[in-house]
Formats: C-alpha cells, sequence, structure tokens
C-alpha cells in the first residue's frame, strides 16, 4: 500500500508546473470539472451515456471549452462490448483575456470493451470516430484510441468504499491536414496522459482527483481534475 502511494505521488509530481514563459502559459495549472453519466433502459441492450466538462486555461473563469456530449449505446448479449452513437456541442474559448468563443458540433461512433488482466488491473479500451462540424472551418474528421487502467489499492475488486489508481492515455489522430480558409493542422493532433486517485463512494458512483498532461503539435500543458462517474 505504502509502495502504491509513493508511486502516485511521484507521477503526479512530474505533471506539476515547471519554470518558464511562453505565449499560452504552459506552466499555469488550469482545470478540468466533469460529470459522466451512463444508464440502461431497464433490462434492454439499449442505454444512453454522456458527459458534461467545463475546461479551463487556469483554475477557474478562463473558460477553455464548455462540452455537452451524449450518446444511445447498445451493448449486444453476445459480447462484453458497448457501442455509442452520439452527439456532441463543444464552445471552445480563447486563451486569456480574449473572450472570443468558437462552436463546434460533432457526431461520433465509438466501441468500448473491458479486458480485466489478474486479479486486479481493470482496463478498458475506447476507440471512437469523430465527424467535427467546426465553425467557419471546413468538416473533418478524427481518431481516437483510449486506454483506460484502474487497479483497487484497498481491496481486490471495484466495490463501495475502494480507494484505486486510475490512468488513462488517449492518442488522437486528424483525419484531413487542410481544414478550410488556408489553415492547416498536423496528422498528430494531440495525446492526453492522465493519472489520479478514485474512490468508489457507493455503487455506481465514482470520485476521481487527478492531473492529465495534454500535449498537441504546439503545446504542452497539464490540468487539475475533477470528475463524477455515475452509473445508473
Amino acid at each position: 500500500m505504502k509502495k502504491s502511494i509513493f508511486f502516485i505521488i511521484i507521477s503526479i509530481s512530474f505533471l506539476l508546473p515547471k519554470t518558464g514563459e511562453a505565449q499560452l502559459n504552459e506552466d499555469k495549472l488550469g482545470a478540468w470539472y466533469m460529470y459522466f453519466f451512463n444508464t440502461t433502459f431497464k433490462e434492454s441492450p439499449w442505454g444512453i451515456q454522456g458527459d458534461i466538462q467545463v475546461r479551463n486555461w487556469n483554475l477557474g473563469g478562463d473558460l477553455e471549452q464548455l462540452l455537452l456530449r451524449g450518446g444511445l449505446t447498445f451493448k449486444p448479449q453476445s459480447a462484453d462490448i458497448k457501442f455509442t452513437l452520439g452527439y456532441g456541442n463543444v464552445t471552445t474559448g480563447a486563451y486569456g483575456t480574449d473572450n472570443s468563443t468558437t462552436t463546434e458540433n460533432r457526431i461520433y461512433q465509438e466501441a468500448l470493451f473491458p479486458v480485466q488482466l489478474g486479479n486486479r488491473v481493470y482496463t478498458k479500451h475506447r476507440f471512437r470516430l469523430e465527424q467535427r462540424f467546426v465553425e467557419n472551418l471546413d468538416f473533418r474528421t478524427r481518431y481516437r484510441y483510449n486506454l483506460f487502467i484502474n487497479i483497487p489499492l484497498n481491496k481486490v475488486v471495484m466495490d463501495k468504499n475502494t480507494i484505486y489508481l486510475a490512468s488513462y492515455n488517449e492518442l488522437f489522430i486528424n483525419g484531413q491536414r487542410n481544414i478550410g480558409n488556408g489553415n492547416t493542422v498536423e496528422i498528430f493532433d494531440r495525446n492526453r496522459f492522465y493519472i489520479a486517485m478514485g474512490y468508489i463512494i457507493k455503487k455506481g458512483l465514482n470520485l476521481q482527483l487527478g492531473v492529465m498532461n495534454q500535449t498537441t503539435d504546439n503545446w504542452s500543458k497539464n490540468q487539475f481534475q475533477i470528475s463524477f462517474h455515475h452509473t445508473f
């Protein structure tokens, strides 16, 4: 247990702000506040899931993004996999004192399946395809792969009162380079690495506190994250 806590502290310390200056202040810790929900329609294979996220360039007040997302899910009885067809609305703010925003409408499809390794390592693999309609830019697509890992620390199973280590790494790849109005992007869009402590408050309700490092082709920045994960 002591070794696990030591590993968590050391890992998070690598993500904390460093000294230096940039046009976008990469050393200022941002913050993401998030609520994820997931439910099924009684005993059917159908359900819904989604999330509400308020993302800030700082700890609060300088809006990076407001993301509202939800989708219809289907989980076949013959396989441990969940498919989602969803829609997202994203309002993106400029960094600093500029109050301008950009609106994006997004359609997405994803497949999510779990793989347990041994008795204590719970992983999930998520593949997501996005169709993006960004204000004043051309239609574009994006491919995403996320590997989630949860490791319970004070118990073997993930149930009530479990404290666990949560981590993920997500890679984003752009489907097009030319995005309109003379603008181009790289094939590599961004990567997100996250590490956190989680606590299962009760069945279907988890709380996570952690730090995520987001690296794009132009900048790298750390975000403190608070997230609630609600299954009902």
